[in-house]
């Protein structure tokens, strides 16, 4: 397993701009994401010497696939090849997908109120919890065999900080990630590279 790679969240899309919880649902990029998945390339050209060393993989999620064709477009490599990887699915929000926050605590106060408490742990109905995404992603960590640029989602960088970059769970829960900026994990720790 390798301790140095980069993460990339997806760039907006219209929900993420109206505060809609995605979850798995296939939602595309905006003009805005499309963007911000072109400054990840600039950014990413300027901290790699050599972009075609690293192995790229991401989420099959169609916003996280835009985003990596359009970054390594703008890294002169073949916008398609990479790898993708079901594991980097962002966190299934189940009953609450498609849904903003305001709309949760409506529909639902006690387990709403329940999951501000224990971020974590607390699963929405017919979803995941932060703790059960860290177990669908913490066997895909164990196949980073070389430095890669992983492509996916908020909750994925959440999992992500809480396995490798150094954070306790109640601290990476917490934690906004960010649209349009690099995240470079290293030996147990991580930093935000922005434009």
């Amino acid at each position: 397993m390798t301790s140095h790679f980069y993460f990339v969240r997806h760039g907006e899309t219209d929900w993420n701009a109206e505060g809609r919880l995605q979850g798995q649902r296939d939602i595309p990029l905006n003009d805005v994401g499309r963007v911000q998945a072109e400054e990840v390339g600039t950014i990413l050209s300027r901290l790699v010497e050599r972009p075609e060393d690293l192995a790229y993989i991401a989420s099959p999620l169609s916003r996280t696939r835009e985003t990596m064709e359009l970054m390594r477009g703008r890294l002169g490599l073949h916008r398609s090849a990479y790898r993708q990887d079901d594991r980097l699915k962002e966190l299934s929000f189940g009953a609450w997908e498609g849904l903003t926050w305001p709309e949760v605590e409506i529909r639902n106060p006690k387990l709403a109120a329940a999951r501000i408490a224990d971020k974590w742990n607390v699963a929405p109905p017919e979803g995941e919890s932060y703790e059960m995404l860290t177990g669908r992603i913490a066997p895909f960590v164990e196949t980073m065999e070389r430095p890669c640029v992983v492509v996916s989602h908020g909750g994925v960088g959440r999992a992500l900080m809480a396995l490798l970059g150094g954070l306790t769970r109640e601290h990476a829960a917490e934690v906004y990630v960010r649209q349009g900026v690099v995240y470079a994990f290293n030996e147990g720790r991580f930093e935000v590279i922005s434009p």
